[in-house]
């Protein structure tokens, strides 16, 4: 059960993890701010109430959290700590030695997966995960981020991916 508020929980991440500056970000955009999820995720206090916060948010059904290379991970492992939920760990690629698996922890053929993302922008790695996971006999329809910070998620719904996030930006600047 989270034990601080969400509103107090968004101005305490924006807080540890607001930077400013000249970013370019994942999707190849410019951004004069910055959102430094490592600063939140390495903080077992925050990361915990995270958790709690989203742990309501995964759907019925789902299976197994993917935990997206490298950001999810931690965000999926705190929500399986608290959920009893296992874990798949998805690497950006299939690593080139031992297991040579991009999806590691599980078999997922046929598992009801919900993606775990820290910060999504425009989606473009959930979009690129789902495809591979889906060839891999998973059903994937859910995604769950903590910070959302695009405008929409017309490629995700295009996808068959419906998209749930604990904050938008707009909930992340609302104390300001």
């Amino acid at each position: 059960m989270p034990t601080i508020e969400k509103k107090t929980l968004a101005k305490k991440i924006y807080d540890i993890s607001h930077l400013t500056g000249e970013f370019k970000l994942r999707s190849g955009q410019i951004s004069q701010e910055y959102f430094d999820k490592y600063r939140f995720e390495a903080r077992p206090e925050v990361l915990k109430e995270i958790a709690e916060h989203m742990k309501d948010l995964i759907p019925q059904g789902t299976q197994a959290l993917a935990a997206l290379e490298m950001g999810g991970i931690p965000v999926a492992t705190a929500l399986s700590l608290i959920t009893g939920i296992p874990c798949v760990f998805v690497r950006k690629k299939a690593k080139d030695y031992g297991t040579c698996k991009f999806a590691e922890g599980l078999e997922i053929k046929g598992l009801q997966l919900c993606i775990i993302e820290d910060v999504i922008t425009t989606g473009g790695q959930v979009l690129l995960s789902s495809k591979d996971l889906r060839s891999m006999g998973a059903i994937v329809n859910d995604v769950l981020c903590v910070i959302h910070r695009g405008k929409d998620d017309e490629e995700l719904k295009s996808a068959g991916l419906q998209m749930k996030s604990l904050f938008t930006m707009s909930e992340l600047k609302a104390h300001l």
